[in-house]
């Protein structure tokens, strides 16, 4: 069913939902206690399979792929739920499968929907584990712990602040090193820390091109603005329902009941950091991008303290959680470092 070849011992299945046909990769004992896996942007479940596979016996791991990712059914983002449809999509599926309480664990984008997610169902989860997470206000366009918007219309995040280079390889299915941003480079400068190259980087690769390109997918919509850099985001499209202008997970800090969190984060990141690449406002100040307006106007975005500034309200509001920073990894410890990754959250879902 899988469009990608999977290792031996990951089944692939369809299921439909009460909003889609979802794809989902599964191992483990139908019986064990589920943990649900959710892929960050520019990937899908293909990228969690070997962190599957490694799980005590025991453990039930459904990893889906999200919508315009793989090969779920591609509906439309609506951008203006700040990930909202696809927490409804992952909500489906629960429920299609009859599932109760679970484990849940999302990387970069799909940390943001895992958030969400508790925001709306906290009681129905074991655990949660962020993978270099995107922040609780969203990727780009806020400044400060308290991510107060850098502008009211949204700008500079979302889809104009993607490179067009990027979207059009994406769309041509290039997977050639012929470009600084062909996909395959960006895998290899950006979600693995370089010179590290994955063992199945074919496979990999092939999920980052199962991203759906337009603008009702990757990277969406754009408006025209008044502000740097002349445009703000849209309503459709994934990079702007993960922007500040729609996004925001801040509430997190106060769900009941409180599950514990455990969050893994590679100590060289380039994707989500204080000064990330991908960040236009960081880009600005780097003078990759003209026309920067300052520090003062549109800082770079400080991700990480974002994050642990909300995880840190959570604490003291009576919830648990653990940083854990994974030397010499990049945006994917759990495929960089995998003994380290697994040898943290392997107790912490025991426990």
């Amino acid at each position: 069913m899988s469009s990608i070849p999977t290792l031996e011992g990951v089944t692939s299945q369809i299921v439909q939902t009460a909003r889609l046909e979802m794809h989902m990769l599964l191992t483990g004992p139908r019986d064990g206690t589920p943990i649900l896996f959710v892929h960050g942007n520019g990937a899908s479940a293909t990228f969690w399979e070997e962190t599957m596979l490694a799980l005590p016996p025991g453990f039930r791991a459904i990893a889906p792929d999200m919508r315009g990712y793989g090969d779920t059914e591609p509906l439309p983002v609506d951008a203006t739920l700040g990930l909202g449809d696809m927490v409804e999509d992952l909500r489906s599926l629960v429920e299609a499968l009859g599932m109760s309480r679970c484990h849940i664990v999302g990387h970069s984008m799909g940390g943001g929907i895992v958030m969400k997610y508790a925001i709306a169902h906290p009681a129905e989860l074991l655990s949660i584990t962020l993978v270099d997470s995107v922040s609780p206000y969203g990727y780009s366009g806020s400044r400060g712990v308290e991510g107060t918007p850098c502008y009211d219309d949204g700008a500079p995040a979302g889809a104009g602040s993607v490179n067009p280079d990027f979207v059009r390889l994406l769309g041509a299915q290039d997977r050639s090193i012929d470009n600084p941003v062909s996909p395959r480079n960006v895998l290899r400068q950006f979600y693995v820390k370089p010179p590290f190259i994955p063992q199945r980087e074919e496979e990999l690769l092939s999920s980052m091109l199962s991203l759906r390109v337009g603008e009702d997918w990757y990277p969406g919509d754009t408006g025209p603005s008044p502000h740097w850099p002349g445009v703000c985001p849209g309503k459709r499209g994934i990079v702007n329902a993960f922007g500040r202008k729609y996004f925001d997970a801040s509430t997190f800090a106060d769900i009941q009941p409180k599950p514990g969190v455990l969050w893994i984060r590679g100590a060289d990141d380039m994707i989500v950091s204080n000064n990330a690449f991908w960040d236009i406002a960081a880009l600005g100040a780097m003078g990759f991008v003209p026309g920067w307006p300052g520090a003062e106007e549109c800082p770079p975005q400080p991700m990480v303290d974002q994050v642990r500034s909300v995880l840190d309200k959570y604490r003291t509001n009576g919830g648990a959680y653990r940083e854990e920073v994974i030397a010499d990894a990049g945006h994917s410890p759990f495929i960089e470092k995998p003994d380290e990754f697994n040898g943290l959250l392997h107790p912490f879902l025991e426990a």
